[in-house]
């Protein structure tokens, strides 16, 4: 049994330092962008991907409805379940490296039939048709990876298991965003609806004013007749725009952080994924080709047997044994061959795959850049227009009031100021959920 542990020890020390055959994992360069054009605007410190950038809205409400979102979502459940399987699966690959032992004890009771060839020889000689046996020992065996085989199970295995965790990652950050563009959606119809009321106000006090200057003499009916049909044309526009609750419409967080395409391949769930495959589907290379090879094991057991137990352990108990195997798939008419073929066509699948997550993930931050940058821009300069049109619709009512201008310049000014102060309130909208479609495509988001 010592000789048998020098040469336990010895094979170990073999494995642990050798090679494993198969390519060697790099991951794969690619051409992309020194910058995104609208990036050098958003530069700032980086964060962890899963950053709560939601609270850059500075709205309780949107945060409690993600946060409960989150805790309530069952892809997100299924997806925690997804990593605990595969980092049990990851684990269970690397056992497959370490002896496997096992300790076992039994008992039995025997009647011997005098009819069966053994039983006439033992009542020939007088043996005992009844009796015990016990037994006790300790056995195990090792599949020695002399080529890596088992290593790159254990890779392959390992980079799964980050691929799972990280999409876990994405799949939270997909999950908050939809609840944050949804719920900003619905702020910008209640902001369209107040800014409707407040028209409608305005509207009936002109009605109202009108109505006092026909009594007068000052006006006439056709012009009253007037005022109430944009009156009721504005009243027109919030039954489309009617929404249950009432809100300020959060300002959209500017995002920042850095912005490098070559940031995004480190913190892009999609794109770390897509890697995590590739490093997987490299990692089968190796196992595939260790077939190749040929495969050792080694068997050991130690115990004790004996049909009495007070002489169960003891030296003339004692029984072990040693087996080596030897198994080489010489002869299988092409299956390695077609097997190592398969494994280089899912690696180059996988390859693939990464490649246009990368290209997938550059388009869609230049996108969400892009709109978020115009819809912030389109609603500075809605709001500039939106008092330059207050400032002459007070003037056109002055004006009216003391009989310079007739009243279709006011109601001109009226619907014109209408029109600008909702589009402002649809770009403010726009320009929030561009910032959650820039956090999005960012791989999460900054708070610093």
């Amino acid at each position: 049994m010592h000789r048998l542990t020098e040469m336990v020890l010895g094979l170990t020390l073999f494995v642990s330092t050798g090679c494993a055959v198969g390519p060697a994992y790099h991951r794969p360069g690619m051409e992309l962008p020194p910058a995104f054009r609208n990036g050098a605007q958003i530069a700032g410190p980086l964060p962890s991907p899963d950053a709560e950038w939601w609270a850059g809205f500075h709205d309780p409400v949107l945060t409690k409805i993600i946060d409960r979102t989150l805790a309530q979502n069952l892809d997100l459940a299924a997806a925690a379940a997804r990593v605990s399987e595969a980092r049990a699966a990851a684990a269970l690959a690397g056992a497959a490296l370490l002896p496997n032992g096992s300790l076992e004890t039994s008992a039995s009771s025997s009647h011997d039939s005098l009819r069966s060839p053994i039983g006439e020889v033992v009542h020939a000689v007088g043996a005992p048709r009844n009796y015990q046996t016990y037994s006790a020992g300790a056995q195990a065996s090792w599949d020695v990876d002399l080529f890596g085989s088992l290593r790159r199970a254990r890779e392959a295995a390992g980079a799964e298991a980050q691929a799972v965790e990280v999409s876990q990652t994405a799949i939270r950050i997909a999950i908050s965003a939809e609840a944050a563009d949804a719920y900003l959606e619905l702020r910008g119809l209640q902001a369209q609806l107040r800014l409707a009321d407040s028209q409608e106000g305005t509207q009936s006090r002109l009605v109202e004013l009108v109505r006092l200057r026909v009594d007068q003499g000052v006006s006439s009916d056709r012009e009253l007749q007037r005022t109430i049909g944009e009156f009721e044309r504005v009243r027109s526009l919030k039954p489309a725009l009617r929404a249950a609750i009432e809100a300020i419409q959060p300002a959209a967080p500017h995002p920042a952080g850095s912005v490098t395409p070559a940031d995004l391949i480190q913190r892009r769930p999609d794109i770390v994924v897509a890697e995590r495959h590739l490093a997987a589907a490299n990692a089968r290379i190796g196992a595939a080709v260790a077939e190749y090879y040929p495969h050792v094991t080694f068997s050991g057991l130690l115990g004790f047997e004996s049909i009495s137990t007070g002489t169960l352990f003891t030296s003339a108990g004692q029984q072990s044994g040693v087996l080596a195997g030897l198994r080489w798939r010489l002869f299988d008419f092409g299956r390695v061959d077609a097997e190592v073929a398969i494994a280089r066509g899912r690696d180059q699948e996988a390859l693939a795959g990464y490649r246009a997550a990368l290209l997938h993930a550059t388009e869609d931050v230049e996108a969400a850049l892009s709109r978020f940058v115009q819809s912030r821009s389109e609603a500075e300069i809605l709001g500039r227009q939106i008092e330059t049109l207050t400032r002459a619709r007070e003037e056109a009512q002055t004006a009216y009031e003391g009989g310079v201008l007739p009243l279709i310049e006011v109601l001109d000014a009226d619907r014109d100021l209408l029109d600008a102060k909702d589009r402002l309130a649809v770009a403010n909208a726009n320009e929030a959920r561009a910032a959650v479609a820039s956090f999005r495509a960012l791989g999460g988001g900054w708070t610093g």
